[in-house]
């Protein structure tokens, strides 16, 4: 039975490249039994934490609430893919975080940080929010370290492939573990 991963993009920036690390986590976690899509918060363009109920109550009013809650129960587990600013995560990965609870709970779940030093810092910070939500955090969790050398003058990757190349078995071990974890 085929279970599908969500790919969070958590950085809405224009000029971000979680899109390309996305892509290529995708093609690099492939197993046969995973359905891997991307979730992108640009798109799902959530207000800041608007709702009038605590997220633990399960009463959602507003219909962008009532579409991400749905969206969000379609995925057996996600990978929160993210960089780090500031020595922490993205404003709207949290909000969307935020925004639900039960939704969230006993799914497994992998952090994907990256920035000049690996997204270290805000991994840490994520882990405190993962355990926060009830969510089972693999032990697979990639920390991808950006080099000048692989970006172009506008910050995107020249090559990813070849970029990312260093963490390719791990990406392929974070698709097998949610490939496992799934069918427990």
């Amino acid at each position: 039975m085929t279970k599908n991963i969500g790919i969070i993009l958590g950085s809405t920036r224009p000029s971000r490249i979680s899109p390309s690390i996305a892509e290529w986590l995708q093609k690099n976690m492939a197993q046969p039994d995973l359905q891997i899509d991307f979730i992108d918060l640009a798109t799902i363009d959530l207000p800041f934490l608007d709702e009038s109920e605590q997220p633990s109550t399960g009463i959602y009013h507003q219909a962008h609430t009532q579409v991400w809650s749905q969206l969000v129960q379609e995925y057996d587990g996600f990978v929160l893919l993210f960089p780090q600013y500031n020595w922490g995560y993205p404003a709207p990965l949290k909000n969307a975080l935020d925004y639900l609870y039960k939704e969230w709970a006993h799914k497994p779940v992998s952090m994907v940080s990256y920035g000049g030093h690996g997204g270290f810092q805000a991994a840490q910070g994520m882990a405190l929010v993962i355990r926060g939500l009830k969510m089972q955090l693999l032990t697979n969790n990639l920390q991808i370290s950006l080099r000048k050398d692989d970006l172009d003058d506008r910050g995107q990757f020249i090559d990813p492939d070849t970029a990312l190349a260093p963490y390719a078995f791990n990406a392929q071990q974070l698709g097998a573990e949610f490939s496992h974890v799934l069918t427990k």
